[in-house]
């Protein structure tokens, strides 16, 4: 959990102050919902966790949804980056399907290391609303297209399937908490798309 900011003089700006509560409202926002899902989270339950108030809270963020929407927003952002790594460790040209295991790899590595946004990211947004899950289909479009700009137009619908079978295969795994098994998945994904592409 985010630690709380020192008391009385700090030397922080009022935009790292912010920032510092930002985050915190968000860490605490993906820790409750995965305690108490999203319909029962309340805002006062989120500033609670956080150690905020709720002027702070309203400084920041409009309402419940709003911050949800930030926090979806800052892990797709991440998952994305996690699975568009393209650093070739040895130097060399990376084959575009070593390169999405290597992706593919952080991300699954990611979700492990953060359950409460995982589960934030792939179990709570379908109650938070057509909003969210518009956001969560046009995450999945980006994560497709950035699969296709690496493979080619002519393969397409492979990198919506292993996108869409990702997806359904880690969310019950999460929400069953076996967080082990996630890891696992990468190999037969990533042979599942060696097989589609033509």
């Amino acid at each position: 959990m985010v630690t709380r900011l020192p008391r009385g003089r700090h030397g922080l700006s009022r935009e790292e102050v912010a920032e510092a509560q930002r985050i915190r409202i968000l860490v605490a926002l993906a820790e409750t919902m995965a305690d108490k899902g999203y319909v029962a989270t309340t805002v006062a339950d989120v500033l609670k966790r956080a150690g905020v108030s709720r002027e702070t809270f309203y400084q920041l963020f409009s309402s419940k949804q709003d911050a949800f929407m930030a926090a979806f927003d800052g892990a797709g952002d991440l998952a994305l980056d996690a699975l568009t790594e393209e650093v070739d460790p040895d130097g060399g040209a990376v084959d575009p399907i070593d390169r999405f295991a290597r992706g593919l790899r952080t991300y699954l590595a990611n979700l492990v290391a953060q359950p409460a946004f995982a589960r934030m990211f792939l179990v709570e947004v379908y109650a938070a609303g057509p909003e969210a899950i518009a956001r969560r289909a046009a995450f999945q479009q980006r994560v497709v297209d950035t699969m296709v700009a690496e493979l080619g137009e002519a393969n397409r619908f492979a990198c919506e399937l292993i996108v869409a079978a990702t997806a359904a295969l880690v969310t019950p795994l999460l929400v069953a908490g076996d967080l082990e098994a996630i890891p696992a998945l990468e190999q037969d994904l990533v042979e599942a798309l060696r097989r589609l592409i033509t």
